[in-house]
C-alpha cells in the first residue's frame, strides 16, 4: 500500500520505534486506542495501519512519519552485543539500548558515504595468555609504552572505533560494545564521572579485542573486559613507578590523577599488584563506600569529547550547509534522536547556521572529505 507520501509502509521499522521507546505491545496500543489484535498485525504486515494511527504513532514514539517508511535497519543480534551490566539490565533497557545501537550504525554508515574515517587497527588478542598480557600487547603495538592515555575516546577513535553516547537514563545501562563487520562500536553512557566512562570504554575495548569471535561470556568475560581495562589504564610498570607513600582515601585521590582512573578502579589495582594487602583493601573499601564514591566520584577530571563528531559536523554545515536539522531529516529521523547519539561526546552547536567550537580542535588529519 502507497501512502500519500508514495512510500511504503515498513511493519519491521514500527516495531523498532516501539521498542525503541520501550514501549510493550500491549502499552502501544493503549496508547494509540486501539486493540491488541490490531497493534500485533501492523507489526507482523497484516494490516496496513492508517494515516491517523501513523501521525499518532509518530508523536507518541517521537519518530518522523516517514521513519515508519524506510528500508530495514541492520540490527545487532543481542547475542553479539557485549553489555557492561547485562545482569542487572531488564529486558526493556537492553531492547532500548540495541535499538540506539541500530540507530547509530545507520549513522555510521551515512557518515561512511561522505567522509573517508580512520579504518579499524584492532588485533585479535583472543588467544593471549591472560588480559594482563593481551593488555601490554595492544599498548606495545599501538606505541603507547608505559605512559598513562590522556584521552581514551580520541585513542579509540583514532584507531577506527565509532563511539556513541548512550542516551538511556538508566544506571544498569554502563555501555556496550558490539561489532558489525569489521567495524568496532562502542557505546557509553553520558551519565557517569569521566573516570568511570574512561574505564568503560577500556572495558569494552578489552570485549572488542578478546572476545571478537566468541570466547567466555557472562560473568567471567566481564571479568576478563575489568583485567584488561586496569591494566591497559594503569600498565604494571607505570604503577610500580608511583607507588603510594601513604595509601589513604587522600593519597589516592591524588595519585589517580596521573591516570584519570576513579578512586576504587585505582585501589583495586594496587591490591592486584600486590602494593596493598587485603585488610588494607578492604579497609579503602568500606571507607570509599561511606564517602559514597561509587556513584559520586570527588575530584571529578573534565569530561573527553570526541576528536571526530565536531570536525564532521563542522564540515558538513561549513562545505554543504547541512545543520544538525537537516542530517536528521536525511537520516529519517528526529532531532532529538541524532542529539542522542552525540550529546555526550560534542561541546560544538552547529545548527540553524550557528556555529560554535568552544574551543575544540577544527581540522584533524583523520579524516577525508570523499563525497
Amino acid at each position: 500500500m502507497l501512502n500519500r507520501f508514495n512510500k511504503v509502509f515498513n511493519p519491521r521499522r514500527f516495531a523498532f520505534a516501539r521498542r525503541r521507546r520501550g514501549y510493550t505491545k500491549t502499552a502501544l496500543a493503549q496508547k494509540l486506542r486501539i486493540d491488541l489484535r490490531t497493534a500485533v498485525a501492523y507489526e507482523a504486515g497484516e494490516y496496513l495501519p492508517s494515516e491517523e494511527i501513523l501521525e499518532s504513532a509518530a508523536l507518541i514514539l517521537k519518530f518522523p512519519r516517514d521513519f515508519f517508511c524506510g528500508e530495514e535497519l541492520d540490527e545487532p543480534s543481542p547475542e553479539i552485543v557485549s553489555f557492561r551490566a547485562l545482569t542487572k539490565m531488564t529486558a526493556k533497557q537492553r531492547e532500548m539500548a540495541v535499538t540506539q545501537g541500530a540507530l547509530a550504525m545507520h549513522f555510521a554508515k551515512w557518515l561512511e558515504k561522505r567522509f573517508e574515517l580512520p579504518g579499524n587497527s584492532l588485533p585479535d588478542l583472543s588467544r593471549e595468555a591472560n588480559p594482563e598480557i593481551a593488555a601490554e600487547s595492544l599498548r606495545q603495538a599501538w606505541g603507547l609504552g608505559q605512559l598513562p592515555i590522556r584521552n581514551v575516546l580520541h585513542l579509540l577513535e583514532a584507531q577506527g572505533v565509532r563511539v556513541f553516547s548512550l542516551a538511556i537514563d538508566a544506571r544498569e545501562v554502563d555501555a556496550f560494545s558490539v561489532w558489525q563487520g569489521d567495524v568496532p562500536f562502542v557505546f557509553l553512557n553520558g551519565n557517569k564521572s569521566s573516570e568511570h566512562s574512561r574505564f568503560d570504554a577500556a572495558h569494552e575495548l578489552g570485549h572488542l579485542v578478546l572476545h571478537k569471535h566468541g570466547g567466555p561470556r557472562g560473568r567471567k568475560a566481564e571479568l576478563e573486559a575489568n583485567s584488561f581495562a586496569s591494566a591497559f589504564l594503569m600498565p604494571r610498570g607505570s604503577v610500580l613507578a608511583y607507588p603510594p607513600r601513604f595509601p589513604t582515601i587522600q593519597e589516592l585521590c591524588r595519585l589517580k590523577k596521573v591516570w584519570t582512573v576513579s578512586v576504587s578502579a585505582l585501589a583495586y589495582r594496587l591490591h592486584e599488584l600486590r602494593l596493598l594487602s587485603d585488610w588494607h583493601y578492604r579497609r579503602l573499601c568500606i571507607e570509599m563506600s561511606k564517602r559514597g564514591f561509587r556513584h559520586n566520584e570527588p575530584d571529578e577530571a573534565p569530561r573527553e569529547t570526541s576528536l571526530i563528531l565536531p570536525q564532521l559536523l563542522n564540515s558538513l554545515y561549513q562545505d554543504d550547509g547541512m545543520t544538525r536539522s537537516a542530517i536528521a531529516a536525511d537520516l529519517g529521523i528526529s532531532l532529538h534522536e541524532l542529539e542522542s547519539l552525540v550529546f555526550s561526546f560534542v561541546l560544538t552547536t552547529i545548527d540553524e547556521g550557528r556555529h560554535e567550537d568552544n574551543g575544540l580542535v577544527t581540522t584533524s588529519p583523520l579524516l577525508r572529505r570523499i563525497k
